[in-house]
């Protein structure tokens, strides 16, 4: 059995996408994946008990992707402040590496993508940082990165220094559209001269850093004041954020310069709420009092637009739609479908089987 380490620079880098596409291919040319996350991090907000939660980006790949039960290698700890005090404290003592080499027991399928922690430090306290993990199971580590300047390149000079033989090569994520044609050519250059392996080169795309209307329902704990039986708050993506506080004037030049977005602001601002709807937006969220003008939902009607409330304040408001919008959340499968297209144009495929020593028998 082969495993894959899928590592990353820092959080946010995109590793749950790259996991995601990686594995579409791979299934579509005939072989069996297995998957795997040791170290769990984010909580299912219905299931407080640490010992029975799963991830939801765990729930989210194994569903996508079919997986069955033989196929999932199993969650070794979910890292949060009260695991952490334990070990800091010595009461602890658990051998997590002999844990994870017991994923050499697992026997289904021909690889096993295992999704590491955020960077290459993370996971040390119970010696399952990136590194130990290609030790446990001696595997290779495909590394993550996320673009933002060429600067980038430093970082990973330093993880190639710390992983060594073990680094297989690099994905880089987000590259701006605008650059690519320049950046591209350079990354690739430099990076090979010094030993790294590129396998895929990936421009940014608006689609993988949107967020859909019901995801930030959730995320503000919002009460859906309108909403269209016609269109599924799924299927309505927000790309941008714009905040309605300007006089009316100013308002329809600054709403129109920006595409489906969610505009914020005041229940009382009937002006500005008109004037978005006049303009690409994909949801209204109004703060202040529950209250929506007839004049209002008679436009947001025609138009398909759905109308939040959040109790919270607007700084508030803002501060978590922010952090929907700067993270690629999986959970929606019109970002499934441009991961699928992303790999299959910028990314190896054929140098990844090759040094996996996969070959597909006919």
């Amino acid at each position: 059995m082969r495993h894959l380490l899928i590592g990353s620079t820092r959080a946010g880098s995109g590793k749950s996408a790259t996991v995601l596409g990686l594995a579409f291919h791979l299934q579509s040319r005939g072989f069996e994946v297995g998957y795997g996350k040791p170290i769990g991090t984010f909580l299912s907000r219905d299931l407080p008990d640490v010992a029975e939660s799963e991830e939801a980006d765990v729930s989210f790949i194994t569903q996508t992707l079919g997986l069955s039960a033989s196929a999932l290698r199993p969650t070794l700890l979910q890292l949060d402040r009260h695991i952490l005090q334990r070990r800091l404290l010595g009461v602890d003592t658990t051998d997590y590496g002999a844990l994870l080499r017991r994923y050499h027991d697992h026997h289904h399928g021909d690889v096993t993508l295992v999704e590491a922690p955020a960077n290459t430090a993370e996971g040390s306290l119970f010696g399952l940082s990136l590194s130990e993990m290609a030790d446990c199971l001696d595997a290779p580590i495909l590394l993550v990165a996320r673009f933002n300047s060429l600067l980038t390149v430093e970082h990973l000079l330093v993880a190639q220094k710390r992983l060594g033989d073990r680094l297989m090569g690099v994905v880089i994520n987000d590259i701006p559209s605008a650059e690519y044609d320049q950046t591209v050519p350079l990354l690739r250059q430099c990076l090979l001269s010094r030993g790294i392996a590129v396998f895929g080169l990936m421009p940014d795309n608006r689609i993988l850093r949107s967020v859909s209307v019901s995801e930030l329902v959730e995320q503000l704990e919002a009460k859906v004041m309108y909403a269209s039986d016609l269109v599924s708050l799924d299927d309505l993506m927000v790309e941008e954020l714009k905040i309605g506080a300007m006089d009316v004037n100013s308002a329809l030049s600054f709403f129109r310069r920006s595409y489906n977005k969610a505009v914020v602001t005041g229940s009382d601002r009937l002006d500005l709420q008109l004037a978005a709807l006049e303009t690409s937006t994909s949801c209204l969220i109004l703060t202040g009092q529950p209250f929506i003008a007839d004049e209002v939902q008679q436009r947001a009607r025609e138009l398909g637009v759905p109308i939040l409330f959040v109790g919270r304040d607007t700084l508030a408001t803002v501060s978590t739609i922010t952090n929907c919008l700067g993270q690629v959340r999986l959970h929606e499968g019109v970002k499934v479908q441009c991961i699928r297209e992303m790999m299959a144009m910028h990314f190896d495929f054929e140098e990844l089987l090759s040094n996996l020593g996969l070959v597909l028998v006919k």
